[in-house]
């Protein structure tokens, strides 16, 4: 017996597990097939480069949280930690980045070395959406409402939203310089974290979760002081528009996110029913990202969402399956074969159709298809192969047997139409 198991921070996801996961996916893309959004799917494995560039080198997740190692080839490669550096980086080398405005989203597994909680794994799993070289106030309004609208589709409860504006470069590089003259000063009476970001990413000292920090931080500059005329007039459409289309927000001039790319529009949703790790979901704009990375100036926003956070926050009702339409009882050479021959027909009607393998009784049969509640039971034994038929049994609710019928396997036409009659009345060939 061997001893194997599971690295730290990796979850097994067994078929039961699945069936919420799946479902939840399935909401999901079909919300955003209707937005007209194209799935895009990029390596997990990325040059390391790739992300210090990207992400930026003082920031927590490349500095402390990314799995890079050295190939046979001597490169340094990284398990992918986030997604929209990825993204970027296919735009670019396949020259697409400049070609009309794109709308992108994907879903997989990302990587990053930190502590495991619950909705928190080294491997996670990330949906994001990114809409490449829209510039417009509009599209900021679009991304937040889609990922608002996905969330209330799944049925997560307590939704709150936080927006900020960060301002373009300009007011950014003027902000940093006021910032760092208060941090000289006031060092000392900062938190750990705080003072090690300093020289490396400072910004991020603004979303510090230190409570002591926190009411220090009350007496530092304001980036809010240090915006444009024009990056303040984005800011104010932004907050009327989000009024107009009713959804709700909360103004947190503290909010700048963990990455050094965003600019103007900064935003996350929290659900109350989270606790500390109330984040949903994540997002900003980037301008200046696939510029920084050797592609053209292109304007770009995102947002990104957490599944194993998502998965927590989803009602029991997304646990549900489709039952087995049909379980297909046989027994001998010639009745299997049958079997086998009828199983394909009838998955073309999209049918959940159980075949037993096992070659048991018929009694033991019958009762795995009362386990797995079929809606329907086909009977093939020597009998029904000599006369080249089949007896399906149709059960109510009660799964009391409510009626049966006898039909050629050749008899394509009166299958269809018991099928259409009996197993799909509610759904469409």
């Amino acid at each position: 017996m061997n001893n194997f198991k599971n690295l730290r921070g990796t979850v097994d996801l067994l078929p039961d597990h699945l069936i919420k996961w799946q479902n939840v996916e399935k909401i999901i893309i079909e919300q955003l097939f209707r937005s007209s959004i194209k799935e895009i799917r990029t390596p997990i494995l990325e040059m390391t480069e790739l992300f210090m560039r990207g992400i930026g080198e003082g920031t927590d997740v490349v500095s402390k949280e990314m799995y890079t190692f050295l190939d046979r080839g001597e490169r340094s490669c990284t398990l992918r930690p986030e997604g929209t550096a990825s993204v970027a980086r296919a735009l670019i080398q396949h020259g697409i980045s400049t070609k009309p405005s794109q709308k992108l989203w994907y879903m997989g597994p990302m990587f990053r070395y930190e502590r495991p909680q619950a909705g928190r794994q080294r491997q996670f799993h990330q949906l994001g959406v990114e809409f490449i070289g829209y510039e417009s106030v509009s599209s900021d309004i679009e991304i937040i409402t889609l990922a608002w609208d996905i969330l209330e589709k799944l049925g997560i409860k307590e939704l709150n939203l936080e927006i900020n504006t960060l301002g373009d470069h300009i007011d950014r590089s003027n902000f940093q310089k006021a910032f760092l003259k208060w941090l000289e000063v006031n060092k000392n009476s900062l938190d750990f974290d705080s003072q090690r970001r300093i020289d490396k990413n400072p910004l991020r000292i603004l979303d510090t979760k230190d409570v002591k920090t926190k009411q220090i931080l009350k007496g530092a500059p304001r980036l809010f002081d240090f915006l444009s005329e024009k990056s303040l007039e984005r800011y104010l459409i932004i907050k009327e528009k989000l009024k107009l289309l009713k959804i709700p927000f909360i103004e947190n001039s503290n909010l700048v996110r963990g990455l050094d790319y965003y600019t103007h529009t900064a935003f996350e949703i929290t659900s109350g029913a989270l606790g500390s790790q109330a984040t949903v979901c994540g997002g900003g704009r980037y301008d200046s990202l696939i510029s920084q990375m050797g592609g053209a100036e292109t304007p770009a926003i995102g947002f990104a969402i957490g599944l194993e956070r998502l998965i927590l926050l989803c009602g029991n009702e997304l646990e549900e399956t489709r039952e087995t339409d049909v379980y297909i009882v046989n027994k001998g050479t010639h009745a299997e074969i049958l079997a086998m021959e009828l199983s394909r027909k009838l998955r073309n009607y999209d049918l959940i159709i159980e075949l037993d393998l096992s070659g048991a009784s018929f009694s033991k049969q019958f009762k795995k298809a009362n386990k797995l509640k079929s809606k329907s039971i086909i009977v093939i034994g020597d009998d029904e192969a000599e006369k080249n038929v089949f007896v399906i049994r149709l059960f109510n609710n009660d799964n009391s047997e409510n009626k049966e019928e006898t039909i050629l396997i050749e008899d394509n036409l009166k299958l269809e139409k018991w099928v259409k009659s009996n197993l799909i009345l509610d759904r469409n060939l």
